[in-house]
This record gives structure tokens, sequence and C-alpha cells, in this order.
């Protein structure tokens, strides 16, 4: 039987080789997961030209997956150092890697990203597009962004984030509304202001069906943008976010009639108090499709720690039922991230989405936490590195500062509770100020 998207294979009762290897990966009984496929509720996104794709399922019951975000722009053009980024964060074992590239040789770093890649590849069509065409905001026409996208399809992305939402009605509210931080998504902002410089509808609201006819020929999964996202605390929860996420909801209707897979991105910059209603509000309004967050974000003062903001809202929004994190690095709002950033970035990501993973009781999450307490307890510094986050810096901290006694560290030295208790418990002596019996 033959089909066209992994959602359509799945209302047909078929189940994808892709299917099997996101089930395995998982844990999961692989008609669970078709069953929320036909509904979804979880997507896998997997262009059909994306050969050396390694799938992931991102939804309800799955384990939250991160992304990292990387490309080429006009101050930083360097494809081989934007490659060399994307293999340490291939090397972090993310989920995603996101393509956000505007300026120069794009579509040479695009094609070369997804054939080096495992993980699925994610784009922003209209980022490229003023490059693309060497042409002025306001002279690209809608169906030249609608072609920038198919481009994006050919050359093997699997998901691309579109903002179709922020429509003309969409754009009243916000007038009607002011916010502190106006629109501050690069891509909304861009749409808004082709949509006021031309006196036009959005090309991508417009012409969506001609879009979804994309999606489906070569499987893409639309992500669905937040160009009304908060861009402040100030700005959070508010009607042009609330207007755009209903928009969003029917073009997820729309999107499911052809049987196009469908993510839905959220904020942006909120107060931690805010963040699990908004988590509610996002499944209830599109219908349970899966969530991808930046963040968010939950305080405006920290530029060079935002990696840390983001983490603690990431953790709260993951436990709440956000199903994809997009990682901050310490360089957000300041520069593009180098390699450091970078990994600064995936780590507290990581961190978060595992963190929310034990909360959404994952199968198997808390597995890994219970097999580091038993290191700690044993005092098995080996067994320690070889299970944390980050190998590298806890060989790195425990090298730089070695104790007297190997069954300890310069921290508690001969009072480490472990080490005592691991004593007591086995009935021999204590000796702190003496050599041991």
């Amino acid at each position: 039987m033959n089909y066209t998207t992994q959602m359509d294979a799945a209302r047909k009762g078929i189940i994808t080789k892709e299917m099997k290897i996101v089930a395995e990966k998982e844990g999961l009984d692989v008609i669970i997961l078709q069953q929320k496929l036909a509904e979804g509720k979880i997507v896998i996104p997997a262009n059909k030209n994306h050969k050396s794709l390694s799938p992931e399922g991102v939804g309800e019951g799955l384990r939250t997956k991160i992304n990292v975000n990387l490309g080429i722009s006009k101050d930083c053009c360097d494809v081989d150092k934007e490659l060399k980024k994307a293999k340490a964060a291939l090397d972090f074992n993310v989920e995603a890697i996101m393509d956000l590239s505007s300026y120069g040789k794009t579509e040479e770093f695009r094609t070369k990203l997804v054939d080096m890649s495992p993980a699925m590849i994610g784009t922003v069509p209209i980022y490229d597009a003023v490059g693309f065409y060497d042409k002025e905001l306001k002279d690209i026409t809608a169906e030249e962004f609608l072609e920038v996208a198919r481009k994006h399809a050919e050359n093997g992305v699997d998901f691309m984030t579109i903002h179709a939402g922020i429509n003309r009605k969409t754009a009243e509210v916000f007038k009607r509304n002011k916010r502190l931080n106006h629109i501050v998504s690069r891509g909304g902002s861009l749409l808004y202001a082709w949509m006021e410089l031309n006196n036009r509808e959005n090309p991508f609201f417009e012409y969506y069906d001609q879009l979804l006819d994309i999606c489906e020929k070569y499987d893409v999964t639309l992500s669905l943008g937040d160009a009304c996202r908060p861009g402040s605390i100030n700005d959070s929860t508010d009607a042009s976010q609330i207007k755009e996420l209903i928009v969003l909801g029917e073009l997820t209707k729309r999107a499911w009639e052809r049987n196009v897979q469908v993510m839905i991105e959220g904020p942006g910059h909120m107060a931690i108090n805010e963040i699990a209603a908004n988590m509610v509000i996002e499944k209830k309004l599109c219908h349970g499709a899966p969530f991808y967050v930046l963040g968010p974000i939950v305080t405006d003062i920290a530029p060079g720690y935002d990696h840390i903001t983001s983490a603690i809202g990431g953790a709260i929004a993951a436990s709440n039922g956000a199903d994809f994190l997009c990682y901050v690095t310490p360089a957000e709002h300041l520069r593009l991230p180098d390699l450091e950033d970078m990994k600064e970035g995936i780590i507290a990501t990581k961190i978060a989405a595992h963190a929310a993973d034990i909360a959404k009781n994952v199968p198997g999450s808390k597995k890994w936490d219970y097999e580091m307490s038993k290191a700690r307890q044993k005092l098995d510094w080996e067994k320690m590195f070889s299970l944390a986050i980050d190998p590298e810096k806890a060989r790195k901290y425990r090298k730089e500062s070695l104790p007297e006694h190997e069954d300890s560290c310069t921290m508690c030295g001969k009072m480490c509770s472990m080490r005592n208790m691991n004593k007591v418990m086995e009935g021999k002596n204590i000796n702190i100020l003496r050599e041991d019996d």
C-alpha cells in the first residue's frame, strides 16, 4: 500500500521503517506510536530525501528532544566553521539541528548538513529568501517565498518553520495591543514588514494549500512558527500571542486534512508562573500537536547566562507538556555562538529535557539517575564519569583537585558521608583524624 507521509501511513495502518526505529528507541509499542501519529500527537520528521537520517519521534509520551541552532550569516559566513559546530553537536547526540543561514552559500551549507547528519534538520525558508534572490524584502513575490520553501524541501530538510499565523487579522490585534518589544521573531518581523510594505496578506497564509502540497510531496513536517512569541516577560501571554495560537490551531487542522505532520512553536520569554498554563493552552488550541519551545527564558536580566534562564523555563515547560526544546546558549542576545557556547547550551538543555522526562515518567528516564546514585554510593569515580552528562568536565574537575584519600573528594575528605556510611554499614570503624586501621 502506498503512502505520502508518516501520518498518511499511520492512518492507513502501515507500520513504516521509521516508526519501527522510533518505537525501538523509545521502548514503546509500535502500535501505540502509530495511533498517536495518526492523531497528530506525535510526529516523525523524515524528509524522503534525507538519506542519512536516524529518525526520531517528537510528541506525547516520548523523550523530550532538543534542537541546536547554527548557520551562516553576513557577519559570520564561514561554511567550514559552521559544519565543524554541526559535527560537534552531533557528537553530543542532539536530535535536531536547525540551519538558520541567511547569507552566502546557504544551499551549499544546507546540502552538506543534510548529507552528514543523522539528526533531523530544520530550516526557516524566509531567512534564506533575501540572499537567495539578492532582492530587498519588499520586492520578493509571494511565489518566490514559496519557491524557497520548495528548494529547502528538495534539499532534504525534515521540518520547516513557517510563520503562517501572522496574518492580517493577527497583525491588527498586534497593532491594537501595544507591546514593549514589538515582534521579536526574526521570521515574524520580516513577514510583518513585507505585509505592511506591500499591503498584502502573509503569502504563507494566503497560499497555505500550495505550501501543504510541498510538505506532502517530500514529507516535510510543518513547524508552525510563533511570530508573536513574547520577547520579554512583560509581553507574555498577551492578545497577540494568543490570537496567533488560535490561527495556528486552525492551520494545524488544515494540514492534518492533507496528512501533513505539524509541530507548534512557542514562547519565548515568560515568567515562571505562566509557563504551565501556556502549555495547556497550546495543547488545547492546537489539538494536541507537539509543542516546540524556545526556553522559555524566565527573566530578561541575564545576558551571558541565558542558557541557565532558558534551562529553568525549559524544564518547567517540558514537565508540563512541551515535547521539544530549542537550545539557548550563553551568547543569546549578544552574538553568534561559538563552539564553547554551543556546548554550554546543549548541556543545559539536555539537563532540562532529562529533568522533565523524570517528571513526566517517560519510560526508562529514572534509570540513568539510579545508576549514577549507585556509583556515588560505591565511590566508583570511573562509573560516575561514564554516566555524567558531560564526562569531560567531570573528569577535569576531579583531576584539578585530587584528595589525599581516593575514596573522597577535596570538599569533604575523610568526612565524606558516602565513605563513612559505607564503613558503618559494614560494621567498620571510622577514623577521621588518624589513618584507617
